[in-house]
Order: C-alpha cells, then structure tokens, then sequence
C-alpha cells in the first residue's frame, strides 16, 4: 500500500467527519481505531486515516500516539500528513494541538506549518485569525460552556502561541484570496522570521482549494476536515490520484435491532434528543448514580433490551450546561467525564451482546469509549447521513457485520437520530 495522503485524527467522530470528506471528494478512504496491527486487511485505498482518543488526555500521551501513527502513515508512503482536530479547535493551555505538532514538526523537518480548523459548509471560518462558528466569534459561541475543553478566546493565533514552542504566524485572507503564490511567498517570510506554524484564514470553499494546493507542497499539515477538502482536491486537480466514486461501505443490509447512545451535552444534541423522544422510547440516566457507583448500565439494559425487537431506543447521559458545571463540582471534571464514558461503554457492550448491529453515538468522546470497547479495528466509510456524519461498516469486528454512525456533538440537524436509522438498513 502507497497512501497518498495519511491522516491522524484525535477523536474518533472527528476521524469519520475527515473520511467522509475524504470519501466525497474522490479518495478511497479507510478509518482505523488506533495504529492498524500487521494483520489487519485493509484494501488498497489513497488515504487513511488514523483515530486516536487523544484530544483531552495527558499531553505526552498524546504525543507519543500520535508520533506512533505518523510512523506508521510515513511507512505506507505517505508524504503529508494532515493532524486533524476539532473545527471549534478544542484545547487548553496545556494542549493537546500544540504539544503534537510540535512534535511531528519536528519528526518530518518541516520549517513551517500551515494550520486551520476552518470548514465553511459547517460553520466554521476563520478571519483575521479568529475562529467563527456560525455568525459569533468561538468564545461567544455555546463552545464557551464545552465541560472538557471551554473556548474562551476566538484568536487562534494567541491560543496556539500558549500551547506551542513555536512561534505563530497569520496568512490572511488577502493573501489566501490574491493567489496560491501569494500564499506560498508569505509562508517563505515568516518561516524566514523564524516563524515555526502559521494560522490561515478561510471563509469560503474556494479558500480552502487554495490552501490545500499550498499545504500538498509541505510534508505536514494542522486543521479541521476543512483543510483535508483542500488537500484532497488538490490531489485529484494535480492528478495525483484519480477520484473514485464515493460509498466503499455500500454492502449487504445488517438488519436487526438498532439503539442510539448520546453523552453529547451539547444544544444540537439535545434538541436531536428531544425530537427522539416523539419517535423512540428514551432513557436518561443518572449522571450521579453513575459517578457514585451505582448500577447505571444494568439499569439502562434492563430497560432497552425487551424494547429492542419493537424498535430503536435512545440511552442518553447528556445534560445542559448548567448540570454539566453542577455536576463537575460535586465529583470533580475528569472524574465524572470518565465515569460517565465507561458507563455508555458498558452500555454498548451490553446491547451488542443482545443482538444490536446498527448503533449511532453521539458525542466526541462517548464515540472513543464505545468504539475501543467493542474492539472494531476500522472503517469503511459510506453514504452521508448529514455533513461530517457518515455511515461507517465495521471492518474486523468480533460482533461480526456492524454499522455504526459516530456523531460529533454540534453536528448534524434536528431529526438527526432518525434520519441515521433510516441510511443504516
């Protein structure tokens, strides 16, 4: 296998949003979980991408996953390789987006590194360095209230200098939009300043093609699916790889009982919930049942699994803001967030061994949990349930045929549960 473009994502809804993108713009694409073992049988592809459950965790961690994933991408041949996180650039001051790229900047040789979480058909822009999500700045948007990552500051260029041992330049938008060589021309001045990442603005999809002719040239590169649109088509335009025709997860129907997981807390995914409510039966645990140790996921499964042969069920620990900060200060941050996650893996668990092979998760790392405790190696990637959200056949699965949607949490529209169901037959 000779990869054209190798990808590490650092969550595993974030993963299946940059193949679908990946997928839709000609590349046959593969997601694995984790670095894939030698035995693994993946088919010949143009890109894979790598997921990691690296966001939140110790940033030397992360570091040494991603390094390892880099490792594995460069051996099948690939000569970039995108990093790809969070288009609402989810970090603290500790990392983990600075910390990794330095990392792998410093791996490959690169002088300098193009970064955008920018994805205009989702929302996402960048102007002047700082991130809109919609219409508000980043630090104005519910991104502001996020229980493991709150954004609190909209310029990225700052928020990248505090994570970073690199210094952080801009290209803006005047350039990105006069040409690719005006791209290219101020990149050669600020890594001629010493100037080690780059933050570059975008707000329309044609910036995005621009930058993506730019970022090929590099042998790394730092963004959202966004900027993995850009390099793709780029890749294509340049002739480098010929563009297939989307939905390599197309197959045999799976059929079977179907259940829907959300540990999302954010508006989209509880407005998603309570649409479902009109439709399906739903749960809502106890977040400090859980937290406290008592049997949660039994309870949930005594619940669910005579429901199953009527239909799909919901299971959701999501809770509003307000809740969400209630509960982190009577049991601690990291404490009730890994709680929580455990117990949706147990959950998942448990409805699998009773016969579900269609399951949607909703949320970021909810999706991270479940996935690493059903032990599915990887992905082919399908057809497109709403933007960033494809239908994902389970490649290598104990539980052998599956179909899984993993959903980042500000993803997708109202009736999103239902509109998966429908897609996954």
């Amino acid at each position: 296998m000779t990869l054209a473009l190798g990808c590490i994502a650092d969550d595993y809804t974030g993963a299946s949003d940059l193949a679908n993108t990946l997928t839709r713009a000609g590349l046959r694409t593969v997601q694995t979980i984790g670095v894939p073992a030698d035995d693994l049988a993946l088919p010949e592809v143009d890109a894979v991408v790598v997921s990691l459950k690296s966001r939140s965790i110790e940033a030397g961690l992360a570091v040494s996953r991603s390094r390892a994933a880099e490792a594995w991408l460069r051996g099948r041949g690939a000569h970039h390789v995108l990093f790809k996180i969070c288009s609402t650039f989810d970090s603290t001051d500790a990392g983990n987006i600075g910390p990794v790229m330095d990392a792998l900047r410093a791996d490959c040789g690169e002088a300098i590194v193009l970064v955008t979480p920018a994805f205009p058909e989702t929302g996402r822009t960048v102007y002047q360095g700082n991130l809109f999500v919609g219409a508000v700045p980043l630090n104005e948007s519910p991104l502001k209230d996020h229980p493991l990552n709150p954004m609190h500051d909209s310029n990225l260029v700052r928020v990248l200098a505090r994570q970073s041992k690199a210094q952080v330049g801009l290209v803006d938008l005047a350039a990105v939009t006069r040409s690719v060589d005006a791209v290219r021309a101020r990149l050669a001045e600020l890594s001629g300043r010493g100037i080690g990442a780059a933050i570059i603005d975008a707000v329309f999809d044609r910036d995005l093609e621009t930058i993506g002719l730019v970022a090929a040239e590099h042998t790394l590169s730092v963004g959202a699916s966004g900027i993995g649109l850009g390099l793709a088509r780029a890749l294509v335009s340049t002739g480098k790889v010929k563009s297939a025709s989307a939905g390599s997860a197309e197959g045999a129907a799976v059929g079977g009982p179907a259940a829907c997981l959300a540990g999302s807390c954010s508006q989209a995914t509880l407005q998603q919930i309570a649409k479902a409510e009109a439709v399906m039966p739903v749960l809502h645990l106890d977040s400090d049942r859980i937290i406290t140790g008592k049997d949660e996921a039994q309870r949930a499964l005594a619940w669910a699994t005579p429901r199953l042969a009527d239909g799909p069920v919901l299971i959701a620990s999501s809770a509003t803001p307000d809740q969400v900060a209630a509960l982190q200060a009577r049991h601690g941050r990291d404490a009730a967030g890994h709680a929580i996650e455990q117990t949706m893996a147990d959950i998942a668990e448990g409805l699998v061994q009773a016969g579900v092979r269609r399951l949607i998760v909703a949320g970021g790392e909810t999706s991270g949990a479940v996935v690493d405790r059903l032990r599915i190696p990887g992905f082919l990637v399908g057809v497109e349930i709403a933007a960033g959200v494809p239908v994902l056949r389970a490649v290598g699965s104990d539980a052998g045929d599956m179909l899984l949607a993993l959903k980042s949490g500000n993803f997708g529209g109202p009736e999103f549960f239902s509109d998966a169901l429908r897609l996954m037959r």
